[in-house]
């Protein structure tokens, strides 16, 4: 590849991203924009929209999969494997606030059907089990704790910080392990 083919792709890479970024901003404050009103946010001519992406749904599609893969990344920069698990749970939990408020729209609209979007929920769902199995074994977790009940209220918890977008995502990330890991109680059960 020469020098100049390397700078071309670089240079749409970036114009894609930038179309991307800019049509998150646009539609989650109105879902219903036109594709005018992107590349009017975005800086680009409307035909270069066009020719990146066929149609609305085309950029919608190219939306939801960019934060499809920006998931991914989120919990492979946490280390959930090799990390001490306190520290894989908080980063894991900042990294993927940040992508569920960054690409909040785009996120709505991934098809559960996809099979990327399944397979990489899966993916991401078989880490965090093995997360919270070692988060248990090193005694974060108590050990009388139901791990699936722990990662249930987890993924809730998650999933409300990012909607309420209440704070910074490392504060967010914070407030949130220590809910999940201290409760909101006193101690005193029921009994």
């Amino acid at each position: 590849m020469t020098e100049t083919t390397r700078a071309r792709r670089s240079d749409a890479e970036r114009t894609v991203r930038t179309i991307l970024e800019a049509a998150e901003r646009v539609l989650s404050r109105n879902p219903a924009a036109s594709m005018e009103q992107i590349a009017e946010a975005a800086g680009v001519a409307r035909t270069t929209v066009h020719r990146r992406f066929a149609s609305r749904e085309a950029l919608v599609d190219a939306m939801a999969a960019w934060a499809n893969q920006r998931f991914a990344e989120a919990i492979d920069a946490a280390h959930p494997e090799s990390a001490p698990p306190l520290v894989a749970l908080y980063q894991a939990t900042a990294n993927v606030l940040r992508v569920k408020i960054d690409w909040g729209f785009a996120m709505s609209r991934m098809l559960s059907d996809d099979p990327e979007v399944v397979r990489v929920h899966a993916e991401v769902d078989a880490r965090c089990e093995r997360l919270f199995r070692r988060a248990q074994e090193a005694g974060v977790l108590r050990a009388d704790v139901d791990p699936l009940w722990a990662r249930r209220v987890y993924y809730a918890l998650c999933h409300e910080a990012a909607q309420t977008r209440d704070g910074e995502p490392d504060a967010l990330a914070a407030r949130l392990v220590d809910t999940l890991l201290r409760g909101v109680g006193t101690g005193q059960g029921l009994a």
